[in-house]
């Protein structure tokens, strides 16, 4: 399989709020559109520095991330981002990866927003069993060891 990519858009969570809360206008609210690498073996988004610097993401935190070359670099963490594909959107934590590196959608985003990769078509789709909404699973059906 090749590599996907998908449109999504990315919005300053607290901008989000101050528009929920009518203490600010939607056109005032940072939010932009960028084609990001899915990449299931990554657990996070990632956006880069030029992404982070337009939002205006708060740093929450720093981690270590090991890149696909095998470098291990030390990353800020920011948050909240709001990440909208289509009819779905998750609130989470997104590493900035150095320069301008290419967004990556992990794991927990793409779990949280219900989509899958459609390996034919090799491209992000919303999950055919549920098109109009997101499901979450809460639980798993334990394995029986004999």
């Amino acid at each position: 399989m090749g590599l996907v990519h998908a449109d999504i858009e990315l919005i300053n969570g607290i901008d989000l709020e101050f528009v929920r809360r009518n203490t600010t206008d939607k056109d005032e609210m940072r939010s932009i559109k960028v084609c990001a690498l899915v990449d299931t073996g990554s657990l996070m988004l990632a956006i880069n520095e030029n992404i982070q610097e337009y939002l205006q993401l708060p740093v929450v935190g720093k981690k270590r991330a090991q890149l696909a070359n095998g470098n291990i670099v030390e990353c800020d963490v920011v948050s909240p981002v709001e990440v909208r594909f289509r009819n779905r959107e998750t609130t989470c934590r997104a590493m900035v990866l150095p320069g301008n590196s290419e967004p990556l959608l992990g794991a927990i985003p793409l779990e949280d927003m219900d989509v899958l990769i459609h390996p034919q078509r090799q491209e992000l789709i919303v999950n055919p069993e549920f098109p109009d909404y997101a499901v979450t699973c809460m639980k798993t059906i334990p394995k029986v060891f004999h």
